[in-house]
């Protein structure tokens, strides 16, 4: 692949389709990064990933010819640069509800002068195909990128700072976390018109601002669905549900 192959083809207007891993295997995000999706993101939010196996992760993604991203724990933005150095070529950041929160985020992930990321992309480098680090630095504020997860009431309202925040690359949509805060904790009903007009003002927001308009999506019907919407960076499903859907799908069959 070319140096930050992600970064690349969204900035080309190009519409993506991630996978998004939650078991914390590096094997898994190998296999599934084997079968063409062009990104795979490993979750150390809510997944099971700890640093060991971002590590491995991030490497057996990219040699399987995938973008590795990194889904950061919650306001954990020192692990916004250590994922970078590890080879994430993306950082997806939750609960981003304010200018100052994507403020930070951009600070950790970009070099000056658009942030304060500091130098040491021991495994990063080799894994883009960088000898040279003024090469590397040259190119890593574009390659990489940052999205900021709208996922709250408060996001919501803050959106377009948010989106015009210097450093932001994309918006990302956290559809059932902004379920949850827009009904007031009862319901995840994802479909609700108040959440659905809340997902297409988040897109509206992010083209407005040049920004890449992302969402996450439970299965490939919801992603396609979401891509004629203009979504650009989709991701159809997480390893856990689809290992579940494809078992049942086995045993009701053997079953008869």
């Amino acid at each position: 692949m070319p140096p930050f192959a992600l970064a690349r083809r969204l900035r080309a207007g190009e519409t993506v389709y991630g996978a998004w891993c939650m078991v914390g295997s590096p094997i898994v995000a190998e296999t599934i990064a084997r079968e063409g999706f062009a990104a795979v993101v490993l979750d150390a939010q809510h997944g099971l990933w700890d640093v060991s196996a971002l590590i491995t992760g991030a490497g057996a993604v990219n040699h399987a010819g995938a973008a590795p991203a990194v889904r950061v724990p919650l306001r954990d933005f020192a692990m916004v640069s250590r994922a970078l150095d590890f080879g994430a070529e993306a950082i997806i950041a939750p609960m981003i509800n304010s200018a100052e929160d994507a403020r930070q985020l951009a600070a950790a992930a970009k070099y000056p002068p658009l942030g304060e990321r500091s130098w040491g992309p021991l495994r990063a480098m080799p894994l883009q195909g960088y000898s040279a680090p003024v090469d590397y630095l040259r190119d890593a504020n574009n390659g990489t990128l940052t999205f900021a997860m709208i996922e709250t009431a408060m996001a919501l309202a803050n959106v377009d700072a948010i989106a015009a925040t210097p450093g932001i690359d994309a918006l990302f949509v956290g559809p059932y976390d902004l379920a949850t805060a827009l009904s007031n904790g009862a319901a995840q009903d994802v479909q609700a018109q108040n959440v659905e007009q809340a997902i297409d003002r988040i897109c509206t927001a992010a083209n407005r601002a040049n920004k890449i308009p992302s969402i996450y999506c439970r299965d490939a019907e919801s992603a396609v669905a979401m891509a004629k919407r203009g979504f650009r960076f989709i991701i159809a499903g997480n390893d856990l549900t689809t290992l579940r859907a494809a078992t049942t799908a086995q045993l009701k069959l053997l079953k008869g």
